[in-house]
């Protein structure tokens, strides 16, 4: 694996920020070189790379309207704009790519839709296959109405998983070359607020974080019927917490032995450990983001490094990761984005 690893960044652009940057880091000593601007648009708040790293697809905000754009990754791993496809309304703020990199799909948390697209052999975003609406609504004040917040395949692509913050279900959707038909649900505790959904290495067991809840919940998945148990609810925030906070990001560890949940309020990510057997987590260790709003993280491909994006300081903090406990430690290494909300590197 080369040393040199490339990620690009998704911010919001209401403050400094122009739009998709580009950084690298040494994958060996953990340096990181300053951000550079990739391309200029507005709100790329979600990325996602296709598996051989041609071409990276961004949500986009454009007037009033809103939607999907495509660029070409140059050797240089400099952005060309490839083409984007545009609606009315409020852009998603999802998207997720199937490893074939010939469907896109998208969470559109304003509308409470989710939508696929297909991709030319150019890289190309082609007009919409196909729309899925939710209905209903929560108990909380902000699940007014419905809120798509994350749309990704399982891990057979048969099917769609549409998670929605605003009626605290699941849409199981049947993906077939795109399109998209209902198949079953999943409904979790009301005023959860579910947010995203991982699933774990072994294809048996998902986790989900709850928005509003402040929860991270373990799911045991059946591929057989696409389907899905509850297995746990358990609090990512600390016990000693007190005030306003709500659930960012989550990610599993490569390896498959750890859950990561970060709180933004709390400014912290939570580690929990897995039991292989049942799915079932434990708490480890709650570590400062270093930062305010760490709205998303990631881990890099050397599995060595998770780095947390502050929205609100515009910062991104590095932690190196201990594989035996879990435990985050700041390195020390950090630089400054503008409003940074996702990184996303390249794939080794």
């Amino acid at each position: 694996m080369s040393t040199q690893l490339t990620a690009y960044i998704g911010t919001y652009t209401n403050g400094e920020s122009k739009g998709i940057y580009r950084m690298t880091m040494n994958g060996s000593t953990g340096a990181i070189d300053q951000p550079e601007l990739a391309a200029e648009l507005d709100n790329p708040t979600y990325l996602t790379v296709s598996t051989d790293n041609k071409y990276l697809f961004s949500v986009k905000k454009e007037g009033n309207e809103g939607g999907v754009a495509a660029y070409a990754i140059h050797e240089s791993d400099q952005l060309q704009s490839l083409n984007a496809q545009l609606a009315a309304g409020s852009p998603p703020c999802h998207v997720s790519l199937d490893s074939t990199n010939r469907f896109i799909f998208t969470a559109n948390y304003h509308l409470g839709t989710a939508v696929s697209y297909q991709v030319t052999d150019q890289g190309e975003v082609s007009p919409v296959i196909s729309t899925i609406t939710h209905e209903g609504k929560g108990p909380h004040e902000r699940q007014e109405k419905p809120h798509a917040h994350y749309a990704g395949l399982t891990p057979d692509e048969k099917y769609l998983c549409v998670v929605d913050l605003g009626t605290d279900k699941m849409g199981i959707y049947q993906n077939e070359v795109g399109q998209l038909s209902p198949h079953s649900e999943f409904t979790f505790k009301p005023g959860t607020g579910p947010r995203h959904i991982q699933f774990h290495p072994n294809g048996k067991f998902a986790y989900a974080n709850g928005e509003l809840s402040s929860e991270v919940i373990a799911l045991a998945y059946d591929s057989e019927t696409g389907s899905f148990k509850e297995i746990q609810y358990i609090n990512s925030l600390p016990s000693s917490f007190e005030g306003e906070s709500i659930g960012g990001a989550l990610k599993i560890s490569p390896d498959g032995n750890f859950v990561y949940a970060s709180n933004r309020g709390d400014d912290s990510i939570a580690v929990f450990s897995i039991d292989d057997q049942t799915g079932e987590l434990s708490l480890v260790d709650h570590t400062s983001t270093g930062g305010e709003f760490p709205r998303d993280f990631t881990i890099d491909p050397t599995g060595a490094y998770l780095l947390a994006a502050n929205q609100n300081t515009s910062n991104i903090v590095q932690f190196s990761i201990d594989h035996t406990t879990g435990k985050l430690t700041n390195t020390g290494v950090e630089i400054d984005v503008p409003n940074p909300v996702c990184v996303v590197f390249l794939n080794a």
